[in-house]
């Protein structure tokens, strides 16, 4: 492979803010970055060397685009896998692998995954048609997900009792054991080509519960060390057991009993990785970096706790973004602001994240807070 620091050309497919947070971490590294992205108005048409407004689902796009890279990464799994397996054979790198993502596409194949692998994850049953749910062997209550294309909380629907059917989706599905959680947790694991494996501590998330995504997040945990463990543990298994390249997030449900369930993976950097950038010695951002380029593995220690808090559109606004209360949150010491830029705002859509950082634990809770609190997007 060429110098990644010198000639080599990094593709990444997706220019949202996933990919202009790797970029910002690739200048560091003198690294060259090409996006492809359907949106001339993505948040990294302004900061990569060359953008290309294209499709990501249209083979050709793909085929075309991969072509003028040495290495090829994503920063969303909706992308044209078939031609990234043509890639990969005509020797350009795509990292993470392209049968890792079609696995991770469809959430019937990552549940078969599991099961077949012996990760612990909820009973579930693969549907293909409506008719099917009359005949489910889970029992109420429980989950369905879209096999394809379910996206930050979009594509999952809870169905309480048989009243709740005929709003049930049509199409391929899974249903899963609806878990009664005590905590959701994830792990973000880091595998490069010469298999050394590395895991971030273990976060405990909170969801917003209109939007179904994360809303605020705490590193590190204060779990039971036994229980941080075997989360690393098996995120650990998955990654080695997929053989990765690159990022793997790994969200997991802690059930009242005890218990580690893993509910899905993400093969790229996550949202539950944004304290990493000021929380940790290594970023999950320069982690992915050094994992596709097969270079060493960072430290992934945490410095301080570090509290994220996503910036979401406001409900009832949609329009030019205007942020209201940013000079007031700028004044509270340890409080870093992330915003993506994007133009418009819509209601729940990710404009942004804070990170808090502070010594003391319950400071940095009270801060976040204050944050969710003051800190909107409006129109």
């Amino acid at each position: 492979m060429k110098a990644f620091y010198g000639d080599l050309k990094l593709g990444i497919l997706g220019g949202g803010q996933l990919g202009r947070m790797l970029i910002q971490q690739a200048i560091n590294y003198n690294v060259t970055v090409k996006i492809l992205d359907p949106d001339r108005e993505a948040p990294c048409r302004k900061l990569c060397d060359e953008f290309t407004v294209g499709s990501l689902g249209d083979y050709e796009t793909v085929y075309n685009f991969g072509k003028t890279v040495d290495l090829l990464t994503i920063e969303i799994e909706k992308v044209n896998v078939d031609a990234l397996e043509q890639l990969e054979k005509e020797g350009v790198l795509v990292y993470p692998q392209s049968r890792i993502i079609r696995l991770i596409q469809d959430k019937g194949l990552q549940k078969q995954f599991f099961k077949e692998n012996d990760i612990p994850t909820a009973d579930f049953q693969i549907i293909s048609s409506p008719q099917q749910l009359q005949q489910s062997l889970i029992p109420f209550p429980y989950i369905q997900k879209l096999r394809k294309d379910g996206y930050d909380g979009k594509g999952v629907y809870k169905v309480i009792d048989e009243s709740y059917l005929a709003g049930a989706f049509k199409e391929p599905s899974l249903i899963e054991q609806w878990i009664d959680f005590e905590k959701e947790i994830a792990v973000i694991v880091a595998r490069n080509e010469n298999g050394e494996i590395s895991t971030f501590p273990m976060v405990e998330m909170e969801f917003n519960p209109k939007a179904n995504l994360v809303e605020f997040l705490i590193a590190p945990s204060t779990l039971p060390f036994a229980i941080q463990q075997k989360a690393e543990q098996i995120a650990k298994k998955i990654a080695d057991s997929l053989k990765i390249v690159g990022l793997l997030a790994v969200e997991m449900f802690l059930d009242k009993q005890g218990r580690i369930l893993v509910n899905e993976l993400a093969p790229r950097p996550h949202n539950s990785g944004h304290q990493t950038i000021e929380g940790n010695v290594v970023s999950q951002f320069e982690q992915h970096l050094r994992a596709i380029f097969n270079q060493p593995l960072g430290d992934t220690a945490c410095l301080n706790n570090a509290i994220m808090v996503n910036v979401l559109g406001e409900a009832g606004y949609e329009g030019p973004a205007i942020y209201q209360g940013i000079e007031k949150i700028l004044k509270v010491p340890g409080v870093y602001i992330h915003l993506y830029g994007k133009a418009l705002t819509k209601p729940f859509r990710k404009m942004g994240h804070v990170t808090i950082v502070d010594a003391d634990r319950e400071k940095a809770i009270e801060k976040a807070r204050f944050v969710q609190k003051t800190l909107k997007v409006i129109s």
